[in-house]
C-alpha cells in the first residue's frame, strides 16, 4: 500500500421526495407558526416520503444508482457499501444489504452505520480507511433517512424540524494529493435520554404499552440539545483545523450538518468564515439527519474546484460528533 493513497470522492448522488410539507403545513397540524419557525431553525420546508411501501433502502438506492451512473461504474466494480442511517428499514437485514441487491452489486458486502445526524461522517471516515488500507477500491457512502417514518405530527418539539432523503457519494483511490485528509470523531454517551427514540429496541421491545405511550417516536430536550449541539460542532471543527494548521482563509468552505441554522452560524463564526463559505440548504430539506451533509455536496457540487479545502463537521444523537478535512 502507498502511504500516499487516499480516498477521494469522485460521484455525488441525491434522492429527495416530491412532496413537501411546508411551515403552513405544519401550523395545521400542531400550535405553530410560519415565523416561529423561521426564527428559530431556519427551516421553510422538508420533502416527505409519503408512499408507506417505499422506506430508506429505496431512496438510499436511488441517490446510490445516481452517484454510480455519473461515474460510469459497472456495480459489479464496487467492493463495499456503507450505509448511514438511524431508519433503517428493519432492525435486520441491514439497509445496505438490501441495497445491494437492487443495485445488482453482486461482489459489494455492506453495513448499515448507526451514529444519526454523525453517521455520513462516521460513515465516510471508515469508507476512506478502506480505501486507504489498499484492499478496496471502490466503496459507496450513503447517508439516507426516512425521518417521517418515526415523527410524532403533534410534538410541535420534533415534527417541525425533520425530513427525508439521501445523499450517496463513490470513494475511490488517488495518490494525487485530493481526497479524505484528516477526520477526528467524539462520543459523549446519553444516558439521560435527551435526544433519542426509546421504543423499538431489547430494552423497550415493541409492545402495545410502548406503542400507547409514544415511544416509536424521536424525542429531544431542545434547549440542551441546542446547547450542546453549538458547542460541540464549533469545537471540533476548530479543532480539526488547528490539528492540520489551517485558517479561515484556508477552508473554502464548510459544510455542516443542517440541524438548525443557528447551529450552522455558530460554527461558521468560531471557525472565522463567512457565510460566503458554508453550504446551507436547511430552510428547504430541514434536518433529514445522516442525509444532510451529502446533499449539501449535491447541492454545491458545481461550486467546488479542485483543491478545496472543505471542513466537514456534524453532531447528532448518542452524542456523537465528528469533523472531517476533505480536499476536493
Amino acid at each position: 500500500m502507498s502511504s500516499s493513497l487516499k480516498a477521494r470522492i469522485t460521484s455525488v448522488g441525491h434522492f429527495l421526495p416530491d412532496d413537501k410539507l411546508t411551515n403552513a403545513d405544519l401550523e395545521r397540524l400542531v400550535e405553530t407558526n410560519d415565523e416561529w419557525i423561521r426564527t428559530r431553525t431556519g427551516i421553510t420546508e422538508r420533502r416527505v416520503l409519503k408512499d408507506p411501501d417505499k422506506g430508506t433502502s429505496y431512496m438510499a438506492e436511488r441517490a446510490a444508482r445516481e452517484a454510480i451512473e455519473k461515474a460510469g461504474v459497472d456495480p459489479t466494480e464496487i467492493d463495499a457499501i456503507l450505509v448511514a442511517t438511524v431508519t433503517p428499514d428493519y432492525m435486520f437485514p441491514a439497509t445496505a444489504c438490501l441495497v445491494q441487491k437492487r443495485l445488482g452489486c453482486t461482489n459489494a458486502f455492506g453495513y448499515d452505520i448507526l451514529a444519526a445526524c454523525s453517521g455520513f461522517v462516521y460513515a465516510l471516515s471508515t469508507g476512506a480507511m478502506m480505501i486507504e488500507s489498499g484492499r478496496y477500491k471502490k466503496v459507496l457512502v450513503i447517508g439516507a433517512d426516512k425521518m417521517s417514518s418515526i415523527i410524532d405530527y403533534t410534538d410541535r418539539a420534533t415534527c417541525i424540524i425533520f425530513g427525508d432523503g439521501a445523499g450517496a457519494v463513490l470513494l475511490e483511490g488517488t495518490e494525487d494529493g485530493t481526497g479524505v485528509q484528516d477526520f477526528i470523531q467524539r462520543c459523549d454517551g446519553d444516558e439521560d435520554e435527551l435526544l433519542c427514540m426509546r421504543g423499538g429496541g431489547s430494552k423497550n421491545p415493541a409492545s402495545h404499552a410502548t406503542v400507547e405511550e409514544k415511544m416509536h417516536f424521536i424525542r429531544q430536550d431542545g434547549k440542551t440539545v441546542f446547547k450542546k449541539a453549538t458547542e460541540a460542532m464549533a469545537d471540533i471543527s476548530m479543532e480539526i483545523m488547528e490539528k492540520n494548521t489551517l485558517d479561515s482563509g484556508d477552508v473554502a468552505w464548510l459544510v455542516p450538518h443542517q440541524a438548525n441554522q443557528r447551529i450552522i452560524d455558530a460554527t461558521a463564526r468560531r471557525m472565522g468564515l463567512g457565510t460566503d463559505k458554508v453550504m446551507s440548504n436547511i430552510a428547504f430539506y430541514g434536518n433529514t439527519t445522516a442525509a444532510t451533509i451529502p446533499l449539501c455536496l449535491y447541492d454545491w457540487q458545481d461550486k467546488l474546484n479542485r483543491g478545496d479545502n472543505l471542513i466537514l463537521s456534524a453532531f447528532g444523537g448518542g452524542f456523537t460528533a465528528g469533523a472531517l478535512y476533505l480536499k476536493w
